[in-house]
């Protein structure tokens, strides 16, 4: 029986024994017993060994039907929770802060100061004890505008729903084996299936920097996925997963109109160090708009429509090299440091760029003043176009850096205050950001 179980059953078991011990004081008493023993006098009523039993029977019944009462109405309540095996996390995030330069652009990125928040709840359930069925609902407003350019300002938190809680994402895992681990599920994005993590930098503010930099391999969006995974007791690991961004469109799965990329990384990952490559084939979807020049993001997608109705669309093929190293002891002058190189390579496409490539370098300081505080700097170029098959290539120089400080006033709460900023990040030598944001997190 559970805890809580056992406390209702015990408090409820006390309360009808202290009437039946207030009873059996008023019955038993030695006093009136030694008067009915010296009276010389007949009394109509005496004492037998039937007047307790019948008693404290009387009462044993009333507490057992008192008890099956309540085992009903407990009951009742188990059948409106979630199961054992389900656990429940979540976090709220707020975020206040304004850029200089975001009306260069384009669109409703105004300078001004703006505030933000995202809401998140996490839902875990195993059905074997090796399975885990993950659900997330999510919602959030306030960032459209402000903190959403890719790559100049898209905040790592950002999610702007019009603060309606959706699902937001749902996969389920299972092993096959004692190494392989299978993946599937309506709503994941390929990251989420990779054999080894990339990076060990955590970025303050933008998604950009995320896994190495958020671009050719790793960029992407929540669509129907699935992915298999090995890993080798000595730090060996491969994975490969496919996404489709039409599978839940009339366009179908796996049909001339669909939007996919499949992802393989082979790592080798110990306690303080990582290498891994990405390789990364791609149909008409530019998921690495995180973190590139608009000239590289546009015309990447759907080109038109060719013979016999079927859909044209732009293929790439891509690599994505990371590695990263942490010292053994934190709190030292020593930080972690996550590498990132991106190269990505075109065909048809209509503006007749055939390559492309970008780099990120991110350091991080852990326990420097307080237990689990972290000081992080980032800096990259964001994936540019390099390569033409014709004419004039025409391009700007993209970078990208972030520094940060983030502290915990307890367990739950994660304050960061950061400043971010670039030169020609978007698609123009105009596009110069400086930004601030405050980010608080409440994990629960």
């Amino acid at each position: 029986m559970k805890l809580f179980q056992q406390m209702l059953v015990a408090g409820a078991t006390l309360s009808l024994i202290a009437p039946i011990a207030a009873q059996a004081s008023d019955v038993i008493n030695l006093e009136e017993m030694s008067s009915y023993s010296r009276s010389t006098k007949k009394n109509s009523s005496r004492l037998d060994s039937k007047t307790f039993i019948n008693d404290v029977s009387e009462d044993i019944a009333n507490l057992k039907g008192r008890m099956d009462g309540l085992e009903a109405k407990q009951n009742v309540l188990e059948a409106g929770t979630f199961s054992d095996t389900t656990t429940f996390d979540g976090k709220a995030v707020m975020a206040i802060g304004a850029v200089d330069g975001g009306d260069k652009l384009g669109g409703n990125h105004h300078e001004k100061v703006a505030s933000a928040y995202v809401y998140q709840i996490n839902l875990n359930t195993s059905f074997t004890g090796d399975d885990n069925l993950y659900v997330r609902l999510k919602t959030g407003d306030g960032w459209d505008g402000a903190f959403d350019n890719k790559p100049g300002t898209y905040h790592i938190e950002a999610k702007d729903n019009g603060d309606d809680l959706k699902v937001d994402k749902m996969w389920y895992t299972f092993p096959l084996g004692d190494k392989f681990t299978a993946t599937v599920g309506p709503k994941i994005e390929n990251y989420y299936m990779l054999a080894a993590t990339p990076s060990v930098y955590k970025p303050g503010v933008l998604k950009a920097f995320k896994l190495g930099g958020h671009a050719s391999a790793f960029g992407a969006s929540t669509s129907t996925g699935a992915g298999l995974t090995y890993k080798a007791d000595n730090g060996f690991a491969v994975s490969s997963t496919f996404n489709s961004k039409k599978a839940h469109t009339t366009g179908g799965l796996f049909t001339d109109q669909d939007q996919n990329k499949i992802n393989t990384q082979v790592a080798f990952t110990k306690d303080n160090y990582h290498l891994s490559a990405t390789y990364s084939i791609q149909n008409g979807w530019n998921s690495w708009s995180y973190y590139s020049t608009k000239t590289l993001a546009d015309n990447a997608g759907t080109v038109g429509w060719g013979t016999n109705s079927t859909l044209d669309t732009v293929q790439a093929d891509a690599i994505a090299l990371r590695g990263w190293w942490r010292p053994e002891d934190a709190g030292t002058a020593t930080p972690s440091i996550s590498v990132g190189f991106d190269q990505i390579t075109f065909s048809n496409r209509s503006d007749n760029i055939t390559e492309g490539s970008g780099y990120m370098v991110g350091l991080n300081w852990s326990d420097m003043f307080q237990p689990d505080d972290k000081i992080g700097i980032a800096v990259g170029q964001p994936m540019k176009a390099t390569k033409v098959s014709s004419g004039t290539l025409s391009e700007i120089d993209p970078f990208l850096w972030e520094a940060y400080y983030s502290f915990r006033p307890n367990d739950s709460i994660e304050v960061t205050p950061a400043i971010f900023g670039g030169t020609d990040v978007y698609s123009d030598s105009g596009d110069d950001i400086f930004g601030t944001v405050l980010t608080t997190t409440f994990k629960f």
